[in-house]
């Protein structure tokens, strides 16, 4: 047979979604520092969170894309508040106006 997933072949053994070869819910797991503050927009962002989210600028499309995984959505996380946090930790280069969702980066 030659559809994917027979025989042994694996459908995404090729496939490198935004975050590279990352596994992107395991990603998301990472930015569990940032759970609260990516659920209010009021919430204080801890320095910890802010360290990791300036990292995870490097390549806006991946952390969009974590944004709006299961573990993410599970975890209560809003993207319109999430794409707010950069702004809140005062990072400087930040993707302002990179879409994320439908909701801009500010």
């Amino acid at each position: 047979m030659s559809i994917a997933g027979f025989n042994g072949v694996d459908a995404t053994h090729d496939y490198y979604g935004p975050c590279g070869k990352h596994d992107i819910e395991k990603e998301a797991q990472k930015l569990s520092p940032c759970t609260y503050a990516a659920k209010y927009w009021r919430a204080p962002v801890s320095e910890r969170c802010c360290a990791i989210i300036e990292k995870k600028l490097s390549n806006p499309g991946c952390l969009c894309a974590i944004l709006q995984t299961r573990t993410a959505y599970d975890a209560g996380v809003r993207p319109e508040v999430a794409v707010t946090i950069p702004k809140r930790c005062n990072i400087a280069v930040r993707p302002v106006g990179h879409k994320c969702g439908g909701f801009p980066f500010v």
